[in-house]
């Protein structure tokens, strides 16, 4: 290649790098902060691979979300994303994933899905190759492989392991069952015992999940990119509940529990107790709530107290993006986090919300 075509790539490069520094100045007039990322809690480097694929790559929302969530699977955040951590009440792990695109509102999801580490790709293929929107447990796996996933693959890890055994030898507690008798310390269960013949006792045998709930095991990644087009996308990954009931499904994979997006208002993610928050769709809260005229920290306070005010106990938290890019977060019952990026920051910054 000559000198002068070096010199024609070498301008066009300073016009594109100057077209997209104006365009950024321009919505910074508008008030609108975007390529945006925010996700929950402090996951720095899942934010990061995020905002390189839109910001310095250019990807859509929706191809922003899988690299980010992708990044935290590899990096098993906290143990409660990707494979090995969170087995359940049988010492095996299986995940659940969404990607929701705000532009078309389609919607792909797994759920309880084992032998496939790769989550949120899995739920990908569920919205871009089928007319579903939720495929569940084993034959989730089997699609994913046929479309081309690794598997299968042990998702257990030596830490999974050693959890459960440790588990196993305090009898099993805690656990998530309530009014119910069993047979050892571990099960089967039954809703009578089986010596006395009775169910007088059975309240003396529940459980208060909620002191399964805390920041590490129980912290879903739940992410909100908005590209430099204004498209939002939203996705979560989880492995879910640690010592849950084998076949329990989290608001990780429903739709306007664990996240939602809406072009036209905005998006939200949760993160806590999703076995109480899939009961109130509050992401569905926050973002109609933003379309009636909230603003998001308004929004996200109503969602949350609207599921406090019936379940006092329970820990969550949302963080609420409108379409400008003006985020906010709101939390019951545990100290928050979580994480945002856009061009006005050097790095990803992480707000403590307080409940």
């Amino acid at each position: 290649m000559d000198q002068k075509h070096l010199l024609i790539i070498s301008l066009l490069l300073l016009i594109i790098q100057y077209t997209t520094g104006l365009e950024a100045e321009q919505r910074a007039d508008r008030g609108l902060v975007y390529p945006l990322v925010v996700s929950t809690w402090p996951f720095k480097d899942a934010v990061r691979a995020a905002w390189r694929s839109v910001h310095e790559k250019g990807s859509s929302a929706v191809d922003a979300v899988i690299d980010g969530c992708s990044a935290c699977e590899e990096l098993r955040c906290d143990g409660t994303v990707g494979p090995g951590g969170s087995p359940d009440e049988n010492g095996e792990t299986t995940l659940d994933a969404l990607i929701m695109n705000g532009t078309t509102m389609e919607v792909g999801a797994v759920a309880g899905m084992g032998f496939v580490k790769d989550g949120i790709k899995a739920a990908k293929l569920v919205m871009d190759h089928t007319e579903h929107t939720l495929l569940v447990g084993e034959m989730a796996s089997v699609f994913a492989i046929s479309m081309g996933l690794p598997g299968p693959t042990n998702l257990s890890s030596s830490e999974s392991i050693e959890k459960w055994t440790n588990w196993k030898r305090n009898q099993c507690q805690p656990n998530f069952r309530k009014n119910v008798f069993p047979e050892n310390s571990c099960g089967p269960y039954h809703l009578h015992d089986e010596k006395l013949n009775s169910c007088s006792e059975a309240q003396g045998k529940l459980k208060l999940h909620s002191n399964l709930v805390g920041r590490h095991n129980h912290d879903t990644i739940s992410m909100a990119v908005i590209d430099k087009w204004g498209r939002i996308a939203v996705g979560t990954s989880t492995n879910g509940a640690t010592f849950k009931i084998p076949g329990r499904v989290g608001d990780g994979p429903i739709a306007g529990s664990s996240a939602y997006a809406d072009d036209e208002v905005g998006a939200c993610g949760a993160t806590g107790d999703g076995d109480v928050m899939m009961r109130f769709l509050p992401c569905y809260q926050v973002v109609e709530s933003m379309r009636q005229g909230m603003d998001p920290q308004r929004a996200a306070s109503d969602a949350i107290s609207r599921i406090a005010r019936k379940f006092p106990s329970f820990v969550g938290a949302v963080v609420a993006v409108n379409r400008n890019g003006v985020h906010a977060g709101a939390c019951h019952g545990w100290t928050f986090q979580y994480s945002v990026m856009n061009s006005t920051l050097d790095d990803v910054e992480i707000i403590t919300v307080a409940p």
